[in-house]
């Protein structure tokens, strides 16, 4: 009909569900509505059950609050983290789709330098399902884009590439930095966008940031765990990185690529210094010992499933990190504990139990 205007289908709209983590209400969904409108939304509620969280209308969504959780989880509702945004792993493992799209409630649409809005969702999907390059470094970066290629000396036995199990966005405005360079640093802001995108080479870990983050659930789900943070634990804020390090262990054993750079979200607003350094101090004493033993984490040949490989990863930590801290010991049976309520929520006969309290349609 003419002067009407047909909306593209959006990406893999049956096949992605978008997890935010929240305490508060969803207003910032306003900015993203043309853009996860017409895909499904998971919603985490942290903190204090009984309030109420308001999620703009027009959008299929199911919430989740700790009553919830602990429902759904049983005994084994332990291993997801209370006040601190690794609760958001929650909604990983209820979701039923292949795909996850993760972002925090305090992310906005960004502009590129030509002042237009970027779909974040759109570039991660397309980072997604184009293979990756860990092990030979392409000094065009991302191959696979349009404009680009393989240059000259890049084997042809290797231009295949791999499978892409992850999807790690950048940010504008606000960085992601710790609480110490917060303290140097408070004024400073990120105001570059690099057009790129590359592939974390393999052997070479990151430190991984859960607000704009996207990945294949079918393949590597169950190693993204956030870790045991927040409320009643020495540590906060190192939720991603942990999964992080991790997935890349993992995907390095398993022969998959991960991928970093953009898409770029706006980081609206820094939290405090002050109180993130209370809830690093341990991380940044204990990551001087992590950083080497996850360099250092070899898989035997014999896991060939990432539930294996993560079981193995969890015996490890509490080998070898044990004895740097007892919180490791506890950290490692939380990660075996995540895998049990994974297969159990995930097996063919868990559909009756993921209702939640919240679901809106």
């Amino acid at each position: 009909m003419a002067g009407s205007a047909i909306k593209p289908t959006p990406l893999l709209k049956d096949e992605l569900d978008i997890v935010i983590p929240t305490i508060r209400n969803l207003d910032f969904l306003e900015m993203w509505r043309p853009f996860f409108e017409q895909y499904h939304l998971i919603i985490v509620q942290d903190g204090d059950p009984s309030k109420t969280i308001k999620v703009p209308d027009g959008f299929d969504y199911e919430l989740y609050n700790r009553n919830d959780i602990n429902r759904i989880l049983g005994p084994k509702a332990s291993c997801i983290s209370f006040k601190d945004s690794a609760c958001r792993c929650f909604g990983y493992m209820v979701s039923k789709k292949k795909y996850i799209y993760t972002i925090d409630d305090d992310c906005f649409v960004a502009k590129n330098p030509s002042g237009e809005q970027i779909n974040a969702l759109e570039q991660h999907i397309k980072n997604l399902l184009s293979p990756s390059t860990p092990y030979f470094f392409n000094t065009l970066y991302d191959p696979y884009r349009e404009g680009a290629d393989f240059v000259r000396g890049y084997p042809f036995s290797l231009r295949e590439g791999a499978t892409t199990a992850v999807s790690h966005g950048l940010w504008l405005n606000i960085p992601d930095y710790d609480a110490p360079t917060q303290l140097v640093k408070p004024l400073e802001r990120n105001k570059r966008y690099v057009d790129a995108v590359l592939t974390v080479p393999k052997g070479t870990l990151f430190p991984m940031c859960g607000m704009n983050l996207a990945f294949n659930r079918e393949l590597i789900g169950p190693a993204m765990y956030f870790g045991l943070m927040g409320d009643g634990q020495p540590i906060g804020r190192y939720d991603d990185m942990w999964a992080g390090w991790c997935m890349k262990v993992i995907c390095d054993h398993m022969g998959w690529g991960v991928k970093t750079g953009l898409p770029y979200i706006w980081h609206s607003k820094a939290s405090n210094p002050f109180v993130n350094l209370k809830k690093e101090y341990s991380g940044i004493y204990w990551q001087e010992d992590l950083i080497p033993f996850f360099q250092a984490a070899v898989l035997p040949k014999e896991c060939v499933t990432v539930q294996q490989c993560y079981i193995e990863l969890a015996k490890q930590v509490k080998e070898k990190l044990g004895k740097v801290d007892p919180y490791f010991i506890k950290l490692a049976d939380a990660m075996v504990t995540w895998i049990e309520a994974w297969d159990e929520l995930n097996s063919s006969e868990e559909k009756s139990l993921k209702q939640p309290n919240g679901t809106a349609k």
